[in-house]
């Protein structure tokens, strides 16, 4: 099984010029609710707009709006709380279909190899001791975990069967959907200090992008500080 620290990623699929573009849909649906409608709208308009209906805190026009990204070697446990976000809509790498013990093939020989996340500030090779008195580390215990999954698999049992020996820090593949007001929701609740390290730091790394992308939905967001490991995490600002 192989090993991955801070090896979570993500694509934005969304066109950055389909998410400016959505700046000027939102001023557009904005403005019916003032009655206030312009008849040219352009990106500098929809900025101001948007500034103001965040400052208003009237954020239910921001649904008018969609980001979908693609989420890369995560854990299991990042996808279990990134699915707690209802108003958003997901596709997930299965662990019912997908076969972690076939074997890939060209450049992707290793596209089906057992993958777990493990905390960055932990040493994978250090032994701990277990309730029988022997010693065994984290990296030792995967590796027997992928050994009974394929002796699994050879005896028989389908995939959707033999998963349930998985950990939770299991490698896994996620797109997500949603709308600018629930992406501000995630990131508020995401990459604060009490959030789980992983999605902190990936969610971190997201939100500093899209605060490049379109600056005038995210940047009341602000690093706060590091914990204790070392790890960013931000909270949101009045402006």
């Amino acid at each position: 099984m192989k090993i991955l620290k801070n090896a979570g990623s993500f694509v934005i699929l969304t066109p950055e010029k389909e998410l400016h573009d959505q700046l000027l849909r939102i001023e557009r649906a904005g403005r019916t609710c003032y009655q206030s409608e312009k008849e040219q709208v352009t990106l500098e308009t929809a900025k101001n707009f948007v500034k103001m209906i965040i400052k208003l805190g009237h954020e239910s026009v921001l649904e008018h709006s969609s980001m979908v990204v693609q989420f890369n070697n995560v854990s299991r446990g990042f996808t279990h709380e990134q699915v707690r976000h209802r108003l958003t809509g997901v596709s997930q790498e299965s662990t019912r279909y997908v076969d972690y013990a076939k074997q890939g093939q060209g450049p992707d020989l290793d596209k089906f190899q057992l993958k777990c996340v493990v905390p960055p500030h932990r040493d994978e090779n250090e032994k701990v001791e277990l309730d029988d008195s022997r010693k065994m580390s984290m990296k030792e215990m995967f590796a027997e975990i992928e050994k009974f999954y394929r002796g699994l698999r050879k005896a028989g049992w389908v995939p959707q069967d033999a998963r349930q020996i998985l950990p939770i820090g299991i490698k896994s593949q996620i797109v997500v959907s949603a709308n600018f007001r629930e992406w501000r929701h995630i990131f508020a609740m995401r990459t604060a200090q009490p959030a789980h390290w992983e999605i902190r730091k990936v969610m971190g790394d997201l939100l500093e992008k899209v605060q490049k992308i379109v600056p005038v939905v995210f940047d009341d967001f602000v690093q706060a500080g590091k914990d204790s490991n070392g790890l960013r995490y931000f909270e949101k600002v009045k402006k």
